[in-house]
């Protein structure tokens, strides 16, 4: 790319994780918090999992209300065409490079800790789910932020 170029940023982005339960929803709605309809958003997970009411509840906490969310599948997307897919777990990368096989799309990993994975008092967990919730968003505004020429 040369200078005169600008990155272009992606129209349609999927967040996925391994169970659409945790990292992958808090993705898809704190980038459609900051872009609205800038972008489409969707997310999904290699395996479906079940609502997780520690999401809901560090999610409130910035003003996003996922508790309409409904866990799904790759197979439960309504649409594969996509700019780029964020995977976010080891086996949502290896299930995204397989989704895209024939596509010419872009896939990103995000190592990402499973906070349901951390033991300990409520607080404890809910601390853990804040961190993925704050390094995502960080992760989301750096990737889709659109800087001026000259720019930093």
């Amino acid at each position: 790319m040369n200078a005169s170029e600008t990155p272009r940023r992606p129209q349609s982005v999927l967040f996925a994780c391994t169970l659409n339960s945790v990292r992958s929803p808090m993705a898809e709605a704190i980038a459609r918090h900051f872009f609205g309809k800038e972008i489409f958003f969707a997310s999904a997970g290699v395996r479906q999992g079940k609502p997780d009411p520690f999401v809901t509840s560090v999610m409130d906490e910035i003003g996003i209300d996922l508790q309409k969310h409904r866990p799904h599948t790759f197979e439960d997307l309504e649409d594969s065409s996509y700019d780029l897919i964020v995977s976010l777990s080891p086996e949502a990368h290896h299930r995204a490079l397989e989704f895209i096989r024939t596509d010419a799309v872009d896939v990103v990993y995000w190592p990402t800790l499973d906070p349901t994975a951390i033991e300990g008092s409520r607080e404890t967990m809910l601390d853990a789910y804040r961190g993925v919730r704050d390094g995502l968003g960080k992760r989301i505004r750096e990737l889709l932020a659109v800087r001026p020429m000259g720019s930093v």
